[in-house]
């Protein structure tokens, strides 16, 4: 009887090992909308990560910062991109999120974001108040930026009612300001975003300075900071522009086994200079910053990564 036990015993431990394994060996990866870092990144990341992990297989996904997040939560993704600010209201229960999200683990801060509200140069708008009653390309419902061109509306007296929004990918909508169906759109990407270097080839373009929403903004959600995009990182940009900033940064599941995740933030760690490639800012990672406290408890398996750089960070 008791062998017959024992052999139960090491039966279900093999199960359960076989069960996590395989969770382990298929990861999904939830990236971005076409057009954005995102997916090119999620490319170069899942081909890393399978590089680093033997029998790792990762599946990448078009997602959107909000979207990511819930899919880690909802167990609908292992691993996705994701937005300091949004992050941290999903873990708080904040809206756009109906609870705490429990599931959430930070891997790896990787750069800042730039919050951009781009118009036509012949549109007649030098601020956002001038978008009343005029049509705007916005990011679809469960991206950041959506969620952040809501928030900088209200701040200025606007909502959806006030402007004719659509509700597009980033390539939609440089179609639809190229064409003169919208005034301007609004994204949350790097400098210089590939998407705003399309339209400015073909239309003559102003970047509106954002520097005197950022204390309203910081009422509502106190992790947005102020970026300035340089002059000259688009066609025609004679000046510095200060927007809304934030940061992105790569969420897992925590349930994720921990030695899997080790893997993956050394992996960043050791390939910065190929990540540059998609995104500039990436070249100046270094653990340190990777391991930035933005609010979300990391992974137990990024934590033993940092902790042997020398760095200690809060784990769930």
């Amino acid at each position: 009887m008791k062998h017959a036990t024992a052999a139960i015993g090491l039966a279900c431990v093999v199960a359960v090992t076989t069960a996590t394994a395989a969770r382990a060996a298929n990861l999904r990866l939830m990236t971005g909308p076409q057009g954005g870092a995102w997916v090119p990144l999620g490319g170069q990341l899942k081909d890393m990560w399978e590089q680093a992990a033997a029998g790792l297989s990762v599946q990448a996904l078009p997602g959107a910062g909000i979207a990511n997040v819930r899919g880690v939560e909802e167990g609908k993704t292992d691993v996705g991109f994701g937005n300091s600010i949004s992050t941290v209201d999903a873990v708080a229960g904040r809206a756009p999120f109906k609870k705490p999200h429990a599931n959430v683990c930070n891997l790896a801060t990787l750069y800042p974001q730039y919050f951009q509200a781009v118009v036509r140069a012949d549109a007649g708008v030098s601020s956002l108040k001038d978008l009343k009653g005029k049509a705007l390309a916005v990011q679809p419902r469960g991206n950041t930026a959506e969620e952040i061109t809501r928030q900088i509306l209200q701040v200025n007296g606007l909502s959806y009612k006030d402007v004719r929004p659509s509700f597009v990918s980033y390539s939609d909508a440089v179609t639809q300001v190229q064409d003169g169906h919208a005034v301007g759109m609004t994204l949350g990407t790097t400098v210089p975003s590939g998407a705003v270097m399309d339209l400015a080839s073909a239309r003559e373009i102003k970047i509106l300075d954002l520097a005197g929403d950022l204390p309203a903004m910081r009422k509502l959600n106190p992790g947005y900071t102020l970026n300035t995009i340089a002059k000259g990182s688009y066609p025609r940009q004679n000046t510095d522009v200060q927007v809304i900033g934030y940061a992105t940064h790569l969420v897992v599941s925590c349930k994720l086994a921990s030695d899997t995740v080790y893997s993956m933030a050394r992996a960043i760690s050791q390939n910065t200079k190929q990540l540059s490639t998609i995104v500039k800012d990436i070249a100046k990672l270094t653990p340190k910053a990777m391991a930035e406290d933005i609010g979300v408890p990391f992974h137990a398996g990024a934590a033993r990564f940092y902790k042997e750089a020398g760095i200690t960070v809060k784990a769930r």
